[in-house]
């Protein structure tokens, strides 16, 4: 995302990075800085069983858990069947954000412009699928 983005962007999307301590970001030093040495951003990691310091990220997490069910491996996942199964999961209009989508919001506060460079789209309400078949081929 930081080469796709660029610097200037992704420092501006992600100052923070706020995480779990999962085995995906044991290497701080790799996430927070790029290969070059540069800056990218800050990584701190949530308490132990405190899911709620990670806020409204865990209502994602449950949408991605429909598609996904625990025990489901992630393993063999493209990087397109993520983008669809987050093209869903963002078009899904939440309450807190007054009945707007993810999406909506942060194409109506940042634009259009970088959602469509990381390859989202916006899927009609009535064709968001949160199922399991949704990956089915």
């Amino acid at each position: 995302m930081y080469e796709t983005l660029g610097k200037s962007t992704y420092k501006k999307l992600f100052p923070v990075i706020l995480t779990d301590n999962g085995s995906e970001f044991s290497n701080p030093k790799a996430i927070e800085y790029s290969a070059a040495g540069t800056h990218r951003s800050h990584l701190f990691y949530c308490d132990p069983s405190a899911p709620y310091q990670k806020g409204s990220i865990e209502v994602n997490h449950s949408l991605i858990r429909r598609i996904l069910p625990k025990g489901k491996s992630f393993n063999d996942l493209t990087q397109d069947d993520i983008l669809l199964i987050m093209n869903h999961v963002n078009s899904y209009k939440r309450k807190k954000l007054n009945d707007r989508s993810p999406y909506d919001a942060f194409s109506f506060y940042y634009g259009e412009d970088i959602l469509g460079s990381m390859g989202y789209v916006s899927v009609a309400a009535e064709d968001i699928n949160l199922t399991p078949k949704l990956l089915k081929k």
